[in-house]
């Protein structure tokens, strides 16, 4: 082999090197952040700190909605059939939203445990739900794909919405 070839070889080696090193380094910092949704389960076992930015997915529980006298203000909760998470959202809701329906909520955790979302969005498909929602439902054998929608009972449901 050249030294010409060699040298060539050597640095696409080192090239290759590199490349495989920031991407290690890439994987190794999102960490937990590669979940695309929270369950409201994981949201209570794992609390995440109020400056992490979360998504969680679940079912806008029935009789949990609660509109401000503003209007744009609304309290509900996410469930996965198994916990509740109580949210809290300023603004206009998508025209799908409404209670049963899956919901993807985004914003921070508050030092009470509830979620302030600065982003609600919600599927066109009535039986949408988060992939990891579905699965933690199956898995407690609380719900069937095709049957009803059941709601989670959750102390606190009847506080009222603050500014």
């Amino acid at each position: 082999m050249t030294p010409r070839k060699r040298r060539r070889l050597m640095i696409g080696i080192a090239g290759l090197a590199c490349l495989g090193a920031a991407a290690g380094l890439v994987l190794s910092s999102l960490g937990d952040q590669l979940v695309f949704f929270l369950s409201p389960t994981e949201i209570v076992e794992k609390a995440p700190p109020p400056t992490q930015r979360i998504r969680i997915g679940g079912l806008v529980e029935q009789g949990s909605v609660v509109r401000s006298d503003d209007g744009t203000t609304v309290a509900f909760n996410i469930t996965d059939l198994a916990t509740s998470v109580h949210v809290t959202y300023r603004g206009i809701l998508p025209a799908l939203f409404r209670e049963g329906q899956g919901v993807v909520a985004e914003g921070h955790r508050q030092p009470d445990g509830t979620v302030k979302a600065a982003e609600v969005l919600a599927k066109h498909d009535e039986t949408y739900m988060p992939k990891e929602v579905v699965e933690s439902l199956k898995a407690s054998g609380r719900w069937q794909e095709g049957d009803p929608l059941p709601s989670a009972p959750h102390p606190g449901t009847e506080a009222a919405v603050t500014r």
